[in-house]
């Protein structure tokens, strides 16, 4: 729409409106706010933590507990940790609300409106469409607006589109109706931040209107995410209920028809399913994540959430924004282009460079008092490239100062300054658009000595500039001329001509230095790092290419904004996988990405620093966040933040994610096994009428020999190849790669030896013992042996395929004392005396001691040769 037909369309003029009218209108329209939501209360948040199908069961194991009145410890350990997971839970559902918070800060806090023919100023939330806004450099754009005026205008949008250079800013008429936000430059978006030069506009969007306020919807609406830990512990959760329903049911009904007692047999297939649910390990579970999060920290990955550890260990896509997290987002200038030569940024220039001059003089960089540069970011790129050239501007623009300029204009695309000369002539400085101020030139400045600007030299410049626009460089030219006497007239026409070309700079906003390797270890890991951006095709295929996210040149791994528009939802899902760049994308267009890549079944990470990025960021599995450029709104949508901001930090906690995932399945493995063990040793010595474990050993061996070194297994250090293997994707659980059938062997395993020393213990009795004494050490020997069995199979489970011998018997510090006080408890039982009546065991002597050991101590050697079996037939991870 034309200007006069967006005043019309929202019944106003330049003038603005009356304050009647305004008033009027904040009744209809509302507060220029973002909509808080519906919250939910503490309570509320409380008991929803109770809805995961684990903790279902584990409360009913409480309740079981509590009935078979020698178990009560068991119902109070599950209950505290049950409350402690639904406390946790809470705390981190409080931080992720403070995303919309943050999106409310970021708003201007007041604004400069015309109203009845003033200029007032007012709170920005007070705004009503039809408000006329002016803006100046150093504002915060306070709501959607059209502009109606712009001087030199140039706004900063890169929290909302990505795009690293401010946007210059024109009265223009698009006639493109799908055109994407980075290219709608006739408009202003509020929480923007305007950078240069000044503008009015006529406020066509507040609060929940304008595109901030779509995002905070977006964030609103967006499911959570279910994270690959929480799918497999509901997995399992479900699988070991039914497992244990009809063990228990199984082993009531053969009781009842041999004719036992009904209610005897109900409460020994209750101590049974209270046996065979691993009520540590949820408890075990969040201790490994912790101190996952612990080791993460202290390299610069900051967990929100604890499953996140684990999901980025499974993760097979990354999605990275590219401002700020790939690149510095800080224009650099990569190379300067003089006296017939393309000298690269990290080469001397002389300090009598007419370039280097030129491209110091023609700009309108500040110096703040910490040092820093304050200004249109391609312009502070040019001062800190001649700071870093120990170029003496300072002592140059005193002896030579500005008196006077022609601002720079986005329709002639250029900028001049007028300095006084020492010799009381005058330099006139321009720089602008490369063509543009060519065709101004008809000299040429080589090494010094002025010389006509041919047509062969001119074709030189341009070809130049095209090669250095294919490397995505942001190209611009440097002029100047010397005139005896001082311009009067300052205009274009009677400045900007018969000027000597100077030079060409070219700036970037480069890769981070260490993200190209990172990408290499990503790939190698068969991690697909994908790359997102608002910014122009040509620079986005361009970074994607020195990063070696793409082959650079094939362009045909790069889709833009406006095509992903023209393809359905089926048609993108089946096209995905083709695309490893995204340029010139809206915040709607990424939550798109996410989704088709989980739809193709892959886990999905994202990164991002920007207000665009939050929406995707939450659909994502893991969202990650940065840490010091990284807006409140990004950090509080995300699941990890990156302290450094360094995309190689992702890598690392890759690494640790998937150690973390391995360190859970080690657990499981040992927990799962340990108790099938002890299932099967109650379960067929039911069926046989043999009296081998009591309750009170299966617990102390639940939460003596059980929980020590399954916390210990979480602290095992990375194996070798932990980065050589593909992402375990999102259909893996905690069972595959042979940890279920090394439950189920190992099981049968430790549930058959126990079962033959007990056989063992009544056939070879020690002499003099029989009837009850023979009872008594048959019992204490199976009670001894199960528990030995256990704190023996915990090294065997610090790999599932790979010899214990590889692996490192004694690397890890806190396995050994783990093993050293498991095993101090469970002797404890039996040698200390006092104890004995308490656990209802009997003294060994030596010889039944050396026949508990020898039993336990064979699970070693049993698992190895089976390790062997399966790594020569090729069963390995």
């Amino acid at each position: 729409m034309s200007t006069q037909d967006v005043l019309k369309a929202v019944s106003t003029s330049k003038e603005g409106l009356k304050e009647t009218e305004a008033t009027q209108r904040l009744a209809d329209y509302g507060k220029n706010a973002l909509d808080e939501g519906k919250k939910k209360t503490l309570l509320a948040k409380f008991f929803d933590q109770f809805k995961d199908f684990m903790i279902l069961v584990l409360l009913v194991a409480a309740v079981i507990s509590a009935v078979v009145g020698h178990e009560i410890t068991d119902a109070i350990i599950i209950l505290l940790v049950v409350i402690v997971n639904a406390v946790f839970g809470v705390i981190q559902e409080a931080k992720a609300e403070q995303a919309i918070e943050a999106l409310k800060e970021m708003a201007s806090p007041n604004a400069r409106v015309r109203r009845d023919g003033h200029i007032v100023t007012v709170k920005s939330d007070e705004l009503v469409p039809g408000d006329i806004v002016l803006l100046e450099a150093g504002d915060v754009v306070p709501a959607d607006l059209r502009l109606v005026e712009a001087a030199s205008l140039k706004i900063e949008e890169a929290a909302l589109t990505g795009e690293s250079v401010p946007v210059e800013k024109e009265l223009i008429v698009l006639e493109d109706q799908e055109t994407g936000i980075g290219d709608r430059i006739n408009m202003a978006y509020m929480t923007s931040n305007v950078t240069y030069g000044r503008g009015v506009g006529v406020v066509v969007g507040t609060g929940m209107a304008t595109e901030v306020g779509k995002i905070a919807g977006m964030l609103a609406q967006a499911d959570e995410t279910q994270t690959p830990l929480k799918a497999n512990l509901n997995q399992l959760g479900k699988f070991l209920t039914w497992v244990i329903l009809i063990i228990a049911a199984v082993m009531f009904a053969v009781g009842v028809f041999q004719g036992r007692d009904a209610i005897e047999m109900l409460l020994t297939a209750i101590s049974l399913a209270v046996a065979a649910i691993p009520e540590g390990l949820p408890a075990i579970v969040t201790i490994i994540l912790a101190l996952g999060t612990q080791k993460m920290a202290k390299r610069n990955a900051i967990v929100r959430k604890l499953p996140a550890v684990e999901t980025l260990g499974s993760t097979d896509i990354i999605c990275s924004d590219k401002t700020g997290t790939l690149t510095l987002n800080q224009m650099t200038v990569e190379g300067l282009y003089t006296n017939d030569q393309l000298v690269p940024a990290n080469e001397s220039v002389s300090e009598e460079n007419m370039a280097l001059k030129v491209m110091t003089f023609a700009n309108d960089t500040k110096l703040a008092q910490d040092g820093s540069l304050i200004g249109d970011p391609t312009e502070t790129a040019m001062i800190q490239y001649a700071m870093d050239h120990d170029y003496p501007l300072q002592d140059k623009l005193t002896a030579e100062p500005r008196i006077a300029e022609v601002p720079f204009d986005s329709d002639r695309k250029l900028m001049s300054t007028i300095h006084r000369l020492a010799d009381g002539r005058f330099l006139v400085a321009t720089k602008g658009a490369p063509d543009v101020l060519i065709a101004r030139c008809n000299e040429i400045d080589l090494n010094g000595e002025v010389v006509p600007l041919t047509a062969s030299k001119r074709q030189e410049i341009l070809t130049s500039n095209t090669q250095m626009a294919k490397q995505a460089w942001r190209v611009l030219a440097m002029a100047y001329r010397i005139a005896d006497q001082q311009p009067t007239e300052m205009t274009s026409e009677a400045i900007e001509k018969d000027l000597i070309f100077a030079g060409l700079v070219g700036m970037i906003d480069p890769e981070r230095k260490e993200a190209a390797e990172a990408v290499r270890v990503a790939k190698d890991a068969g991690i697909r790092p994908i790359m997102i951006t608002g910014d122009h095709r040509d620079t986005a295929e361009a970074i994607a290419g020195r990063l070696g996210i793409i082959k650079p040149g094939d362009d045909s791994a790069v889709l833009t904004g406006a095509q992903l528009n023209e393809l359905s939802d089926e048609e993108f899902a089946q096209k995905v996988t083709h695309y490893s760049v995204y340029a010139r994308v809206s915040p709607e267009h990424k939550v798109r990405i996410v989704k088709a890549w989980q739809k193709a079944g892959k886990v999905v990470a994202m990164t991002g620093d920007g207000v665009n990025d939050a929406p995707a960021l939450k659909a994502a599995d893991i969202g990650i966040g940065m840490g010091i450029t990284g807006t409140e709104v990004s950090k509080g949508a995300s699941d990890m933040v990156l302290a450094d901001d360094n995309f190689s930090t992702i890598v690392v906690a890759v690494e640790e994610g998937r150690k973390v995932f391995s360190n859970i399945q080690k657990t499981i493995q040992y927990l799962l096994s340990a108790n099938l063990g002890e299932v099967l040793t109650l379960f067929i010595a039911t069926m046989l009428a043999w009296d081998t474990l009591l309750p009170v050993h299966l617990l102390w061996i639940n939460l003596v020999t059980d929980t020590f070194p399954a916390i210990a297994l979480g602290l095992e250090p990375a194996e070798k190849d932990v980065m050589k293997h593909a992402p375990r994707g999102r259909e893996s659980n905690f069972f595959s790669g042979g940890v279920m059938s090394s439950v189920v062997y190992q099981g049968i395993l430790q549930g058959a030896l126990a079962l033959f020393i007990y056989k063992m213990a009544l056939l070879f009795p020690a002499p003099g013992h029989t009837g009850e004494l023979m009872h008594a050490d048959a019992l204490t020997m199976t009670f001894a042996t199960l528990g030995l069995i256990q704190l023996f199979h915990a090294f065997n489970v610090k790999s599932i395929h790979q010899s214990i011998f590889k692996v490192g018997l004694f690397k890890n510090k806190t396995f050994n004392w783990a093993i050293l006080a498991s095993a101090v408890l469970l002797a404890v039982t039996i040698v200390v005396p006092g104890f004995n009546s308490l656990f209802r065991v009997a003294h060994l002597d030596t010889y039944q001691w050396l026949k508990v050991f020898a039993t336990a101590f064979a699970i070693i050697p049993i698992v190895e040769i089976v390790k062997f079996v399966q790594r020569k037939m090729g069963h390995t991870n």
